[in-house]
Protein backbone atom coordinates (compact mmCIF):
# COMPACT_ATOMS: atom_id res chain seq x y z
CA UNK A 1 0.00 0.00 0.00
CA UNK A 2 1.12 3.44 -0.96
CA UNK A 3 2.99 5.63 2.08
CA UNK A 4 0.68 8.28 1.45
CA UNK A 5 -2.63 6.73 2.62
CA UNK A 6 -0.48 6.25 6.24
CA UNK A 7 0.61 9.34 6.03
CA UNK A 8 -3.50 10.35 5.22
CA UNK A 9 -4.89 8.66 8.06
CA UNK A 10 -2.24 10.09 10.87
CA UNK A 11 -3.62 13.74 9.24
CA UNK A 12 -7.44 12.67 9.66
CA UNK A 13 -6.22 11.91 12.93
CA UNK A 14 -4.67 15.10 14.34
CA UNK A 15 -8.35 16.66 13.48
CA UNK A 16 -11.12 16.68 16.23
CA UNK A 17 -12.77 14.06 15.16
CA UNK A 18 -10.35 11.55 14.88
CA UNK A 19 -9.28 8.67 12.40
CA UNK A 20 -7.41 6.26 14.71
CA UNK A 21 -5.81 2.97 13.76
CA UNK A 22 -6.74 -0.35 13.84
CA UNK A 23 -4.74 -3.86 14.29
CA UNK A 24 -6.35 -4.98 10.88
CA UNK A 25 -5.65 -2.05 9.25
CA UNK A 26 -9.07 -1.58 7.76
CA UNK A 27 -9.05 2.44 8.03
CA UNK A 28 -6.47 2.21 5.13
CA UNK A 29 -9.02 0.27 3.16
CA UNK A 30 -10.98 2.77 3.68
CA UNK A 31 -9.03 5.47 2.53
CA UNK A 32 -7.74 3.48 -0.65
CA UNK A 33 -11.36 2.81 -1.54
CA UNK A 34 -11.97 6.61 -1.07
CA UNK A 35 -8.91 8.70 -2.28
CA UNK A 36 -6.95 7.82 -5.16
CA UNK A 37 -3.21 8.58 -4.31
CA UNK A 38 -3.22 11.93 -6.00
CA UNK A 39 -6.28 12.79 -4.37
CA UNK A 40 -4.82 11.75 -0.79
CA UNK A 41 -1.38 13.79 -1.33
CA UNK A 42 -3.76 16.94 -2.36
CA UNK A 43 -5.51 15.88 1.52
CA UNK A 44 -2.09 16.32 3.31
CA UNK A 45 -2.09 20.35 2.45
CA UNK A 46 -5.36 21.07 3.99
CA UNK A 47 -5.86 22.20 7.00
CA UNK A 48 -8.98 23.33 9.36
CA UNK A 49 -8.67 26.97 8.10
CA UNK A 50 -10.23 27.56 4.82
CA UNK A 51 -8.36 28.42 2.19
CA UNK A 52 -8.60 29.65 -1.88
CA UNK A 53 -6.74 27.68 -4.17
CA UNK A 54 -3.78 29.51 -5.03
CA UNK A 55 -2.64 29.39 -1.34
CA UNK A 56 -3.18 25.59 -1.88
CA UNK A 57 -1.40 25.09 -4.79
CA UNK A 58 1.42 27.64 -3.29
CA UNK A 59 1.95 25.05 -0.63
CA UNK A 60 1.59 21.60 -3.27
CA UNK A 61 3.91 23.23 -5.60
CA UNK A 62 0.97 23.07 -8.34
CA UNK A 63 -0.06 25.31 -11.26
CA UNK A 64 -3.06 27.26 -9.85
CA UNK A 65 -5.51 25.73 -12.53
CA UNK A 66 -4.32 22.17 -11.79
CA UNK A 67 -5.41 22.98 -8.06
CA UNK A 68 -8.03 24.28 -8.62
CA UNK A 69 -9.69 21.92 -10.84
CA UNK A 70 -8.11 19.04 -8.39
CA UNK A 71 -9.97 20.25 -5.88
CA UNK A 72 -13.04 21.12 -6.99
CA UNK A 73 -12.98 17.29 -8.04
CA UNK A 74 -12.30 16.15 -4.10
CA UNK A 75 -14.83 18.58 -3.04
CA UNK A 76 -17.24 16.73 -5.56
CA UNK A 77 -16.57 13.42 -4.43
CA UNK A 78 -16.95 14.48 -0.26
CA UNK A 79 -13.46 13.95 0.12
CA UNK A 80 -12.95 17.62 1.79
CA UNK A 81 -15.00 20.74 2.75
CA UNK A 82 -15.70 23.73 0.40
CA UNK A 83 -17.57 27.04 1.12
CA UNK A 84 -17.56 30.29 -0.35
CA UNK A 85 -15.54 33.42 0.90
CA UNK A 86 -16.53 36.52 1.77
CA UNK A 87 -15.44 37.43 -1.88
CA UNK A 88 -17.75 34.90 -3.53
CA UNK A 89 -14.72 32.73 -4.86
CA UNK A 90 -14.36 29.22 -3.17
CA UNK A 91 -11.98 28.26 -0.39
CA UNK A 92 -11.29 24.72 0.80
CA UNK A 93 -10.55 23.11 4.23
CA UNK A 94 -9.85 19.36 5.36
CA UNK A 95 -13.11 17.32 6.48
CA UNK A 96 -12.68 15.13 9.33
CA UNK A 97 -14.14 11.76 8.77
CA UNK A 98 -17.03 11.38 11.35
CA UNK A 99 -19.38 13.67 11.10
CA UNK A 100 -17.81 14.76 7.59
CA UNK A 101 -16.15 12.28 4.94
CA UNK A 102 -18.11 9.39 5.89
CA UNK A 103 -21.58 11.30 5.44
CA UNK A 104 -20.66 12.97 2.19
CA UNK A 105 -20.37 9.07 0.60
CA UNK A 106 -24.24 8.54 0.63
CA UNK A 107 -24.37 8.65 -3.08
CA UNK A 108 -21.22 6.99 -3.46
CA UNK A 109 -21.39 3.83 -1.09
CA UNK A 110 -20.73 0.25 -2.32
CA UNK A 111 -21.02 -3.31 -0.16
CA UNK A 112 -17.33 -3.35 0.57
CA UNK A 113 -17.02 0.07 2.06
CA UNK A 114 -20.21 -0.41 3.96
CA UNK A 115 -18.62 -4.08 5.40
CA UNK A 116 -15.47 -1.91 6.16
CA UNK A 117 -17.26 1.22 7.58
CA UNK A 118 -19.33 -1.77 9.61
CA UNK A 119 -16.05 -3.01 11.00
CA UNK A 120 -14.50 0.64 12.02
CA UNK A 121 -17.33 3.01 13.28
CA UNK A 122 -17.33 0.70 16.83
CA UNK A 123 -13.53 1.45 16.51
CA UNK A 124 -13.62 5.32 15.68
CA UNK A 125 -16.28 5.62 18.88
CA UNK A 126 -14.48 3.92 21.31
CA UNK A 127 -11.04 5.16 20.59
CA UNK A 128 -11.56 9.27 19.27
CA UNK A 129 -14.95 9.84 20.87
CA UNK A 130 -13.99 11.73 24.19
CA UNK A 131 -16.83 14.13 23.43
CA UNK A 132 -20.10 13.56 21.41
CA UNK A 133 -20.14 15.17 18.30
CA UNK A 134 -24.12 14.34 18.22
CA UNK A 135 -26.47 15.53 21.21
CA UNK A 136 -29.59 14.22 21.79
CA UNK A 137 -32.83 16.37 22.51
CA UNK A 138 -36.31 15.37 22.97
CA UNK A 139 -39.27 15.46 19.92
CA UNK A 140 -41.25 18.54 20.24
CA UNK A 141 -44.49 16.50 21.77
CA UNK A 142 -42.57 15.14 24.61
CA UNK A 143 -41.78 18.45 25.66
CA UNK A 144 -44.73 19.61 28.53
CA UNK A 145 -45.03 23.16 29.60
CA UNK A 146 -43.72 22.47 33.17
CA UNK A 147 -40.06 21.37 31.65
CA UNK A 148 -37.61 24.01 31.14
CA UNK A 149 -35.93 23.79 28.31
CA UNK A 150 -33.38 25.80 26.53
CA UNK A 151 -34.05 27.74 23.21
CA UNK A 152 -30.94 24.99 21.46
CA UNK A 153 -32.79 21.69 23.07
CA UNK A 154 -35.97 22.56 20.58
CA UNK A 155 -35.56 21.13 17.02
CA UNK A 156 -37.75 23.77 15.43
CA UNK A 157 -35.75 26.56 17.41
CA UNK A 158 -32.73 25.64 16.03
CA UNK A 159 -33.94 26.03 12.50
CA UNK A 160 -34.74 29.61 13.41
CA UNK A 161 -31.12 30.54 13.37
CA UNK A 162 -30.99 29.71 9.51
CA UNK A 163 -32.79 31.04 5.82
CA UNK A 164 -30.95 27.86 3.81
CA UNK A 165 -32.35 24.15 4.33
CA UNK A 166 -31.39 21.17 2.74
CA UNK A 167 -32.36 17.40 3.14
CA UNK A 168 -30.33 14.18 2.04
CA UNK A 169 -30.53 10.55 2.79
CA UNK A 170 -30.19 9.03 5.47
CA UNK A 171 -26.47 7.35 5.13
CA UNK A 172 -27.60 4.08 8.03
CA UNK A 173 -30.41 3.61 6.55
CA UNK A 174 -29.50 3.57 3.09
CA UNK A 175 -26.41 1.70 3.66
CA UNK A 176 -28.71 -1.55 5.89
CA UNK A 177 -31.13 -1.10 2.79
CA UNK A 178 -28.15 -2.03 0.50
CA UNK A 179 -27.31 -5.21 2.87
CA UNK A 180 -31.14 -5.85 3.09
CA UNK A 181 -30.77 -5.22 6.53
CA UNK A 182 -32.68 -2.27 6.45
CA UNK A 183 -36.48 -0.80 7.88
CA UNK A 184 -38.98 0.79 6.58
CA UNK A 185 -38.62 4.38 8.05
CA UNK A 186 -37.77 7.48 6.19
CA UNK A 187 -34.25 7.68 4.40
CA UNK A 188 -34.21 11.25 3.23
CA UNK A 189 -34.33 12.32 6.49
CA UNK A 190 -30.97 13.82 7.23
CA UNK A 191 -31.04 18.07 7.32
CA UNK A 192 -28.21 20.43 7.32
CA UNK A 193 -28.51 24.26 7.05
CA UNK A 194 -26.61 27.42 6.31
CA UNK A 195 -23.28 26.62 3.85
CA UNK A 196 -23.73 22.91 5.13
CA UNK A 197 -27.06 22.44 3.12
CA UNK A 198 -25.38 24.76 0.03
CA UNK A 199 -22.42 22.29 0.03
CA UNK A 200 -24.70 19.50 0.31
CA UNK A 201 -26.50 20.48 -2.55
CA UNK A 202 -23.80 21.47 -4.55
CA UNK A 203 -22.61 18.21 -4.42
CA UNK A 204 -25.27 16.22 -5.54
CA UNK A 205 -26.05 14.68 -1.88
CA UNK A 206 -29.10 16.42 -0.82
CA UNK A 207 -31.47 19.30 -2.11
CA UNK A 208 -32.83 22.60 -1.25
CA UNK A 209 -36.50 22.28 0.93
CA UNK A 210 -38.37 25.33 2.25
CA UNK A 211 -38.54 25.78 6.25
CA UNK A 212 -41.81 24.38 6.17
CA UNK A 213 -40.77 21.04 4.80
CA UNK A 214 -37.58 21.13 7.37
CA UNK A 215 -40.74 21.50 9.81
CA UNK A 216 -42.29 18.61 8.22
CA UNK A 217 -39.05 15.88 8.37
CA UNK A 218 -38.80 16.87 11.96
CA UNK A 219 -42.31 15.96 13.05
CA UNK A 220 -41.41 12.54 11.20
CA UNK A 221 -39.12 11.82 14.16
CA UNK A 222 -42.32 11.70 16.50
CA UNK A 223 -44.08 9.68 13.90
CA UNK A 224 -41.67 6.95 12.66
CA UNK A 225 -39.52 6.71 16.41
CA UNK A 226 -36.53 8.73 15.37
CA UNK A 227 -34.02 10.13 17.44
CA UNK A 228 -33.51 14.19 17.17
CA UNK A 229 -29.70 14.18 17.06
CA UNK A 230 -28.63 18.02 16.15
CA UNK A 231 -24.76 18.23 15.87
CA UNK A 232 -23.58 19.35 19.36
CA UNK A 233 -23.28 22.84 19.51
CA UNK A 234 -26.12 25.67 20.24
CA UNK A 235 -26.26 26.66 16.71
CA UNK A 236 -26.18 23.47 15.21
CA UNK A 237 -25.40 23.39 11.17
CA UNK A 238 -26.80 19.44 11.01
CA UNK A 239 -29.48 17.67 12.48
CA UNK A 240 -29.77 13.68 12.13
CA UNK A 241 -33.08 11.60 12.50
CA UNK A 242 -31.69 8.09 13.64
CA UNK A 243 -33.23 4.61 14.35
CA UNK A 244 -31.60 2.45 16.72
CA UNK A 245 -31.41 -0.46 14.01
CA UNK A 246 -29.98 1.42 11.55
CA UNK A 247 -27.76 4.26 12.94
CA UNK A 248 -24.15 3.45 13.53
CA UNK A 249 -23.99 5.37 16.29
CA UNK A 250 -26.84 4.26 18.15
CA UNK A 251 -26.38 0.67 17.22
CA UNK A 252 -22.58 1.41 18.94
CA UNK A 253 -24.42 3.15 22.22
CA UNK A 254 -26.81 0.00 22.36
CA UNK A 255 -23.59 -2.40 23.31
CA UNK A 256 -22.60 0.00 26.41
CA UNK A 257 -24.04 -0.52 29.71
CA UNK A 258 -25.07 2.81 30.03
CA UNK A 259 -26.13 4.87 26.89
CA UNK A 260 -27.40 7.65 28.62
CA UNK A 261 -23.77 8.60 30.11
CA UNK A 262 -22.56 8.79 26.62
CA UNK A 263 -24.80 10.76 25.10
CA UNK A 264 -25.09 14.63 25.36
CA UNK A 265 -28.80 14.93 26.83
CA UNK A 266 -29.88 17.45 29.59
CA UNK A 267 -32.62 15.13 29.99
CA UNK A 268 -34.21 11.84 31.26
CA UNK A 269 -37.37 9.92 31.29
CA UNK A 270 -38.92 9.75 34.26
CA UNK A 271 -41.83 6.89 35.37
CA UNK A 272 -45.17 6.24 37.13
CA UNK A 273 -45.50 2.69 38.00
CA UNK A 274 -49.02 3.90 39.67
CA UNK A 275 -50.17 5.21 36.80
CA UNK A 276 -48.30 2.82 34.01
CA UNK A 277 -50.92 0.52 32.51
CA UNK A 278 -48.16 -1.65 31.41
CA UNK A 279 -49.66 -1.66 27.60
CA UNK A 280 -46.07 -1.95 26.22
CA UNK A 281 -46.53 0.52 23.43
CA UNK A 282 -43.06 2.23 24.76
CA UNK A 283 -40.69 -0.57 24.74
CA UNK A 284 -40.78 -0.67 20.90
CA UNK A 285 -40.34 3.22 20.87
CA UNK A 286 -37.25 3.06 23.37
CA UNK A 287 -34.17 2.59 20.74
CA UNK A 288 -32.20 1.91 24.20
CA UNK A 289 -34.01 -0.42 25.99
CA UNK A 290 -34.31 1.06 28.53
CA UNK A 291 -37.91 0.37 29.21
CA UNK A 292 -38.56 -3.66 29.91
CA UNK A 293 -41.01 -5.66 30.74
CA UNK A 294 -40.93 -7.66 33.78
CA UNK A 295 -43.62 -9.62 36.05
CA UNK A 296 -44.39 -6.59 38.07
CA UNK A 297 -44.73 -4.51 35.00
CA UNK A 298 -42.75 -1.87 33.08
CA UNK A 299 -39.15 -0.59 34.81
CA UNK A 300 -37.34 1.80 33.09
CA UNK A 301 -33.23 1.99 33.43
CA UNK A 302 -32.31 5.46 33.35
CA UNK A 303 -28.87 4.63 32.85
CA UNK A 304 -30.05 3.71 29.11
CA UNK A 305 -32.15 6.18 28.74
CA UNK A 306 -31.26 9.24 26.22
CA UNK A 307 -33.49 11.60 26.98
CA UNK A 308 -34.91 11.77 23.25
CA UNK A 309 -38.72 11.52 24.49
CA UNK A 310 -39.92 9.03 21.98
CA UNK A 311 -41.80 6.77 24.97
CA UNK A 312 -43.38 9.87 26.58
CA UNK A 313 -45.65 10.74 23.31
CA UNK A 314 -46.91 7.40 23.20
CA UNK A 315 -47.43 6.57 26.65
CA UNK A 316 -51.43 6.87 26.55
CA UNK A 317 -51.51 7.63 30.78
CA UNK A 318 -49.05 10.53 30.77
CA UNK A 319 -46.96 7.54 33.16
CA UNK A 320 -43.53 8.37 31.19
CA UNK A 321 -42.39 12.01 31.30
CA UNK A 322 -39.34 13.60 30.69
CA UNK A 323 -36.91 15.18 33.40
CA UNK A 324 -34.13 17.57 33.63
CA UNK A 325 -31.01 15.78 34.88
CA UNK A 326 -29.23 17.43 37.88
CA UNK A 327 -26.99 20.32 36.80
CA UNK A 328 -23.95 18.60 37.87
CA UNK A 329 -25.05 15.58 34.92
CA UNK A 330 -25.95 17.96 32.15
CA UNK A 331 -23.56 18.21 29.48
CA UNK A 332 -22.26 22.21 28.61
CA UNK A 333 -22.49 22.93 24.86
CA UNK A 334 -20.31 24.76 23.04
CA UNK A 335 -21.86 27.78 21.11
CA UNK A 336 -21.36 26.57 17.11
CA UNK A 337 -19.93 24.19 15.44
CA UNK A 338 -16.04 25.81 15.35
CA UNK A 339 -16.31 26.06 18.90
CA UNK A 340 -17.51 22.11 18.98
CA UNK A 341 -14.85 21.30 16.92
CA UNK A 342 -12.07 22.64 18.75
CA UNK A 343 -13.61 21.36 22.32
CA UNK A 344 -13.20 17.37 21.03
CA UNK A 345 -9.88 18.32 19.42
CA UNK A 346 -8.96 19.73 23.19
CA UNK A 347 -10.54 16.38 24.22
CA UNK A 348 -8.28 14.36 22.55
CA UNK A 349 -4.85 16.09 23.07
CA UNK A 350 -5.50 18.05 19.30
CA UNK A 351 -5.32 21.54 18.03
CA UNK A 352 -4.51 23.18 21.17
CA UNK A 353 -3.47 26.81 21.39
CA UNK A 354 -0.21 26.59 19.69
CA UNK A 355 -0.89 23.90 16.84
CA UNK A 356 -3.84 26.58 16.13
CA UNK A 357 -1.92 29.50 15.99
CA UNK A 358 0.98 27.92 13.73
CA UNK A 359 -1.53 27.07 11.63
CA UNK A 360 -3.18 30.32 11.00
CA UNK A 361 0.34 31.68 11.15
CA UNK A 362 1.46 29.11 8.32
CA UNK A 363 -1.75 30.14 6.16
CA UNK A 364 -1.03 33.88 6.30
CA UNK A 365 2.14 33.23 5.17
CA UNK A 366 1.16 31.16 2.45
CA UNK A 367 -1.80 33.56 1.42
CA UNK A 368 1.14 36.52 1.05
CA UNK A 369 3.90 34.31 -1.01
CA UNK A 370 0.97 33.41 -3.47
CA UNK A 371 0.12 36.79 -4.04
CA UNK A 372 3.84 37.52 -5.59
Amino acid sequence: MDPVYHQLARHLDNLPGGFPSTDSGVELRILRRLFTVPDAALALKLTVIPETSRVVARRSGLAETEAAGRLEAMASKGLIFRMTGRNGKPTYMAAQFVVGIWEFQVQRLTPELIRDMEEYIPHLMQTAWKRPQLRSIPVNRSIQPELPVMTYERAEALIDNHQTFAVSPCICRRERSMMDEGCERSEETCLSFGSAAEYMVANGIGRFIERSETVSILQLADKEGLVVQPGNARSANFICLCCGCCCGVLRTLQAYPRPGDMVASAFVAALDSVTCKDCSGCLKRCQMGALTMTDNGVVLDAGRCIGCGLCVTTCPTGALTLKRKPIDRQPRIPHNSVTAALAHGRARGKLGLGELVQLQIGSTLDRLRSIK
